[in-house]
């Protein structure tokens, strides 16, 4: 306190003088519309400027929020695009026209926790498993295309086996035509893939871009895959096809898991057509 004193009994004509500039220019304001305008301006350019900045910050901090209520939306409109019908035939068999006939696939939320891509038989790690509905056999996709098929399967994770694993077969089509392949991998380059099976009658060109064909019964048809970036041609057939991946197989985070809903029955009936 007694410095405080000392403060102002040193300085209490120099206080006395700001105190009559700030009692000045605060009847200057208040009394002249432009200067008051100015004054306004002035400080609301200031404290705009910090508030935006506070603003920036707390959206900064909370980005992580924000990217999963986004991740939740895109799961949910998966699901409402996957329920719409798909077939109005199914009519002929007297299905009714429900939820549970008309969905054919259904998507769950997941972040990739490991990812193998350097290896020849490269396995990924998902943070959700048998107790959020995944299962042996499920595909695995992001925005940008194909990721792989889910493999074992705990209570919480779940590993999937990379398209970048040699044992990996995945139908696929061109977009642009009816003709089907399937996409390998040679072990070489993490973001190419190779399209075998592919009839010399198709057609392609470099650039071409390629999904997924709708002939498996774990992936749904016109997942992107990725273009073609080379391809050559030796005794009337392709002797091979490079296709460049969407995906950077090396930089993967959220995916979801897709749940074929009619699986087990068609595998049943193909099961009984093997039998005869």
């Amino acid at each position: 306190m007694q410095q405080l004193v000392n403060f102002i009994t040193k300085y209490k004509y120099f206080l006395f003088f700001l105190l009559l500039e700030i009692i000045a220019l605060s009847l200057t304001i208040q009394n002249h519309s432009y200067h008051k305008s100015k004054f306004v301006n002035s400080a609301n350019f200031v404290s705009g400027g910090i508030y935006n900045r506070i603003n920036k910050f707390r959206e900064f901090t909370k980005l992580r929020t924000y990217n999963d209520q986004l991740l939740e939306e895109n799961t949910r409109l998966k699901n409402i695009i996957a329920q719409q019908r798909i077939d109005t035939t199914d009519q002929v068999f007297g299905v009714t026209d429900t939820t549970k006939f008309n969905q054919r696939y259904l998507f769950t939320r997941a972040k990739i926790i490991d990812n193998q891509y350097h290896k020849r038989y490269n396995y990924l790690t998902i943070d959700k498993g048998s107790k959020n509905g995944i299962l042996f056999d499920q595909a695995v996709v992001n925005s940008k295309g194909i990721i792989g098929i889910t493999q074992s399967v705990s209570k919480n994770f779940a590993t999937v086996q990379s398209i970048l694993n040699e044992n990996s077969r995945i139908n696929v089509s061109l977009s642009n035509s009816l003709h089907f392949g399937s996409l390998e991998w040679d072990g070489k380059d993490y973001n190419v893939l190779q399209l075998v099976d592919l009839p010399i009658q198709a057609n392609i060109k470099i650039g071409d871009s390629i999904i997924t064909g709708g002939r498996s019964i774990i992936f749904p048809a016109g997942i992107p895959v990725g273009t073609i970036e080379d391809f050559g041609v030796e005794n009337n057939s392709y002797s091979f096809i490079n296709v460049r991946l969407f995906n950077d197989m090396s930089a993967i985070g959220p995916v979801n898991v897709i749940v074929s809903l009619f699986k087990e029955e068609i595998n049943t009936l193909e099961e009984a057509r093997n039998e005869y």
